[in-house]
């Protein structure tokens, strides 16, 4: 189908903003997308009509267990999983280092985990520290410099049966490598060790199945996919099974109370759920899924329009990034492999500084970002880490063509100059 483009622009108020007549071209939403208008109205409305605890006897209260119920069933759709398998939180980092703590308590010296040098630290740093004060040994899975992708073939000699637990991203925030996380998840359960996806970059993009990826935990960022500041975690029944629980001892031992301390913010959880119901409209209006279809069809084919639509915008900026002078893309390139890879792309421009090249593009309306984004690792690995560190535009469905050429045009100036 085509993708109303037009429509669905017109989905988020952001987009209509101008500065002294000028628009905003928003190419930062690998840190934090625009939100779609009925996130908002969501919010709103919940603020309003459910300001109060649930479980109790009166109206306010029987509307706040309404949107947890129907966030918690819109979660599930939208990761493919039971609704008791879902846990809402503040962050994915906040919810990986909650974790961690839980995950880590049989851990023994002697015993080893698997990381990788591609991922966001929220998917390093709280499994580095349970290591480091459990006494057990960290292993690495590295990526190659020139496919921009993980030596696969390594899984084999990294995992072994004393290998307790093996996290690793579906998408990189920083090179934009989209990950065979299934296959690292299958070496993992091989040997009975916890697999732990980070999703927060592949959420937005693509169509997320914990039941394909074979994952016992996994983690999406909801600022990220044009919701609210909060994140969804899946846990799997068989993870749940092994692990304590983490409540006030009046809470009900039963998910997701059991492992979310805590009254929870029932207005992120709306907005969570109204997220996840743009992806739905998208599938209505850009993927040919009837309104009456199940949530999780038309989630699917909102995500396949979504990926459509977004690989003709990534072969466009490729091709003119490609004539844009002293330009060194850190990632995937080649126009024949963009399945490979999210629309989320970091460079830079020899002779300018990355800082420099941002402010260049924020003056003329263009948001981008510089520095290397959290992602430790793969800086390092790239030599990016201290200093100036790089460039990074992330393109999404809300972006237009226009805007591409746009950026195209403000990079070459900006290059030239």
């Amino acid at each position: 189908m085509h993708f109303p483009i037009d429509t669905v622009r017109a989905a988020f108020p952001a987009l209509a903003f101008t500065d002294d007549g000028r628009p905003r071209h928003y190419f930062d939403a690998p840190a934090g997308s625009q939100v779609a208008g009925r996130v908002i109205d969501a919010m709103r409305d919940a603020m309003l009509h459910a300001c109060a605890n649930d479980g109790g006897a009166f109206r306010t209260s029987h509307a706040a267990g309404a949107i947890v119920d129907a966030s918690l069933a819109g979660a599930a759709a939208f990761y493919h999983c039971a609704p008791d398998e879902i846990v809402f939180g503040l962050n994915t980092t906040s919810l990986f280092f909650q974790f961690a703590g839980l995950l880590s308590r049989d851990w023994r010296a002697g015993d080893n985990i698997l990381l990788t040098r591609m991922d966001h630290d929220a998917n390093v740093s709280p499994w580095l520290q349970a290591a480091e004060a459990k006494g057990v040994a960290v292993r690495w899975l590295e990526w190659d410099r020139d496919s921009f992708e993980f030596r696969y073939e390594t899984l084999g000699e990294l995992v072994d049966g004393r290998t307790r637990l093996v996290a690793v991203g579906q998408a990189s925030n920083f090179l934009g490598t989209l990950n065979d996380v299934a296959r690292v998840c299958a070496a993992a359960r091989a040997v009975g060790a916890v697999s732990v996806v980070d999703a927060v970059q592949s959420a937005p993009h693509l169509a997320i199945d914990v039941a394909a990826i074979g994952c016992d935990l996994l983690s999406a960022s909801a600022y990220k996919f044009f919701g609210p500041h909060a994140a969804v975690l899946f846990v799997s029944r068989a993870l749940q099974a092994r692990m304590p629980v983490q409540k006030v001892r009046p809470s009900a031992n039963v998910m997701p109370t059991r492992l979310a301390p805590g009254t929870p913010s029932f207005e992120a959880q709306a907005g969570c759920l109204a997220a996840f119901e743009h992806y739905a409209w998208l599938g209505e209006v850009a993927g040919g899924a009837a309104a009456d279809a199940p949530l999780r069809t038309r989630i699917v084919a909102g995500c396949e329009a979504i990926v459509a639509y977004e690989t003709d915008l990534m072969r466009q900026f490729l091709a003119g990034l490609a004539t844009v002078k002293g330009v060194t893309l850190h990632g995937i390139g080649n126009a024949n492999r963009l399945e490979a890879r999210v629309p989320t792309f970091t460079f830079t421009l020899a002779g300018h500084d990355s800082s420099a090249v941002a402010a260049a593009l924020a003056a003329r309306n263009i948001f981008a970002w510089d520095g290397y984004y959290y992602a430790w690792e793969p800086a390092g690995v790239l030599g990016l880490r201290d200093g100036p560190g790089a460039v990074r535009v992330g393109l999404s469905h809300y972006n237009s063509a226009e805007e591409v050429d746009a950026l195209v045009a403000a990079l070459a100036e900006i290059a030239g100059a």
